[in-house]
C-alpha cells in the first residue's frame, strides 16, 4: 500500500469509527460506501489484524482497532497542526529570508530599508550577504538577490529597481587646481580614477557625439584604479581626480557641493540597471513575497535612485 492509499484508508477507518457505519462515513468523505469498506479492508490487510467487527447494522472496534484509532487521531492532529502552522505563517509573515546584494547598494540602500521591514514584520528574520561576485541564486540558497549592470536573460524573475546612470565627477578643489575639461579629448590632460571589476575588466567611459554616435574611451592612463564604486566617489571627494560613478552613489555629494558633474550631455550615462531577482513567480513563500514588495516600495521612494538626468545640470562644473 503506497502512502496516498494508506492516508485514504486511515481517513476511512477513523470516519467510520466516528460515524458508526460505512454509509455515514461515505457521506462525510464524499465517496461510496463500498469504497469506505474497501479502504478499511485494505488497511486491515496491510496491518495484518482486524480493526473492526462489522454486521449489517453495527461496527465494533476490536482491541487492536481501538489502539490504532488512538494513534491515528494523533497522526491526523499532527497533520492539522502542520497545515495550521503554514496558514499562520501566511498571516504573520514569519520565517527567515536570505538576501545577496552588492556591498555598496547593500550599505546605502538596503540597510536603511531593513528597520522598516522588520518593524512591519517582527516575526521575520533577515540574513544579508554583501558580495559583489556573481552568485548562483538557487544553488547558493538565497531567496532573492539585488544586482546591477547589464542584466542577462535567465530563468530568474527580475523586478526593476532603477536605471543606473553613470556620471563623471570631480571635486571643486580638483577643478580649481587642474581646470575643467570641456571635451572628452581634454581628459588626456587630467588625473583619472577608474574602476576595475572583480573579473579584471576596466569600466570604459563612453561619449555621445552630436550625430548620436557613441565612442568608447578606455582610461588606460588612470592614476588610481579601484574595485569598489563607493571608493571612487570617496577618492573624487578627496580631490584625487575625475571619476566615473553611478549617480546614486554621488548624489548626496553633488547635493552638498562636494562634487561637480563634468561633460554633461557629452558623457553617455550607459544602459545599466538595478534589479531584484528571485527564482519563482508562482507559489512564492509569504515571507519572501512580503520582503520583495516592501523593498521595491522602499527603493521606489529613495530619491538617490531616481535622479533625472536633467536635474544634474544644476550641479555641473
Amino acid at each position: 500500500m503506497d502512502l496516498s492509499q494508506r492516508v485514504r484508508a486511515i481517513l476511512s477507518f477513523v470516519q467510520a469509527a466516528d460515524s458508526g457505519s460505512f454509509a455515514a462515513a461515505a457521506r462525510v468523505l464524499g465517496i461510496s460506501s463500498a469504497a469506505v469498506s474497501k479502504n478499511v479492508a485494505s488497511l486491515e490487510l496491510a496491518l495484518g489484524v482486524r480493526l473492526m467487527n462489522r454486521t449489517t447494522r453495527t461496527l465494533n472496534l476490536t482491541d487492536e482497532g481501538a489502539a490504532f484509532l488512538k494513534q491515528a487521531r494523533i497522526a491526523l492532529d499532527a497533520l492539522d497542526t502542520a497545515v495550521d502552522a503554514v496558514a499562520a505563517q501566511r498571516v504573520e509573515t514569519s520565517g527567515h529570508v536570505r538576501i545577496s546584494t552588492s556591498a555598496a547598494f547593500g550599505r546605502d540602500q538596503l540597510m536603511p530599508a531593513l528597520p522598516g521591514l522588520l518593524t512591519r514584520y517582527p516575526a521575520l528574520s533577515v540574513e544579508v550577504d554583501f558580495d559583489d561576485r556573481v552568485i548562483d541564486l538557487v544553488h547558493d540558497g538565497y531567496d532573492l538577490a539585488i544586482r546591477g549592470g547589464h542584466i542577462a536573460d535567465s530563468a530568474l524573475i527580475a523586478r526593476p529597481i532603477c536605471r543606473l546612470n553613470m556620471v563623471l565627477v570631480a571635486s571643486p578643489e580638483y577643478l580649481e587646481r587642474k581646470g575643467t575639461p570641456h571635451t572628452p579629448q581634454q581628459l588626456d590632460q587630467h588625473t583619472l580614477i577608474t574602476r576595475r571589476f572583480l573579473g579584471g575588466k576596466v569600466s570604459p567611459w563612453c561619449f555621445r557625439a552630436a550625430d548620436g554616435s557613441i565612442t568608447t574611451q578606455d582610461p588606460d592612463h588612470a592614476m588610481l584604479t579601484l574595485s569598489a564604486p563607493e571608493a571612487l566617489v570617496q577618492a573624487a571627494c578627496f580631490g584625487m581626480g575625475i571619476a566615473q560613478v553611478g549617480v546614486h552613489h554621488a548624489w548626496k555629494h553633488l547635493s552638498s557641493g562636494a562634487l561637480k558633474v563634468l561633460l554633461l550631455g557629452q558623457h553617455d550615462p550607459g544602459s545599466y540597471e538595478m534589479v531584484l531577482q528571485y527564482p519563482h513567480r508562482a507559489l512564492i513563500a509569504p515571507r519572501v513575497r512580503a520582503t520583495i514588495d516592501y523593498l521595491l516600495a522602499a527603493f521606489a521612494n529613495d530619491e538617490a535612485l531616481h535622479v533625472p538626468l536633467e536635474a544634474l545640470a544644476a550641479h555641473a562644473g
